[in-house]
């Protein structure tokens, strides 16, 4: 290894840490004082940074409890996704988010003291449910494209945008089941494709029996 990739991954560590132990305080004093009462200033003196070095990290105290979003798929993968045909679109479109989150590996007990901190605060609750609003919208335009890259359009097809959202709805849904079902488990990309498989296998029973009427 080059002295330079030696120097950048060391820096890189470094930047990761910092950016921990900001979070990891400022989520510990939520959980102690409540969101409305803790400042920047406070969370500044327990991870012992300046103000300087925080909003290097964070633009605000919502963006330390809130943390980063998902990380989106790339172009490449978004496009790769818009051009393919395959029979399943819900599979397709959950194996390129699964990809792209398998490069994000959020430490668990971080992920857990975060919920906590998001679910005592009404204010934190609203505007997570906003930015995954917004994610979501951003996900439909994708699968409105892929859909126009098929041939069907919104004028031709009315309830098309509506498709779409549902889509991104059962995706949520298997997401959220994989998530809860790997908690604590290591994520990778093979893993994480393993388990979306046997998720939609599953959703493929549950709604089989369901349109059978079985119980």
């Amino acid at each position: 290894m080059s002295e330079t990739a030696r120097t950048g991954g060391l820096r890189e560590r470094k930047r990761a840490a910092t950016q921990a132990a900001i979070e990891r305080a400022g989520l510990a004093l939520v959980l102690e004082r409540g969101y409305e009462n803790v400042t920047v200033d406070m969370i500044c003196e327990a991870a012992t940074v300046s103000p300087r070095t925080f909003f290097n990290y964070f633009g605000s105290k919502e963006g330390v409890v809130l943390g980063a979003l998902p990380p989106f798929p790339p172009d490449e993968a978004v496009h790769a996704f818009v051009r393919a045909s395959g029979p399943s679109v819900l599979e397709d479109f959950l194996t390129m988010v699964t990809t792209a989150l398998s490069v994000h590996e959020p430490h668990p007990e971080l992920s857990r003291t975060r919920r906590l901190a998001i679910q005592r605060s009404p204010e934190l609750v609203d505007r997570m449910i906003a930015r995954m609003s917004d994610l979501e919208d951003q996900y439909a335009a994708v699968l409105l494209d892929r859909f126009a890259a098929g041939g069907r359009t919104p004028d031709a097809e009315p309830g098309l945008e509506d498709e779409a959202r549902m889509v991104v709805g059962l995706a949520m849904t298997v997401l959220h089941y994989v998530m809860r079902k790997r908690r604590g488990s290591p994520v990778d990309a093979a893993g994480g494709r393993e388990a979306i498989h046997d998720a939609i296998d599953l959703f493929r029973r549950a709604t089989g029996d369901a349109a059978r009427g079985r119980p």
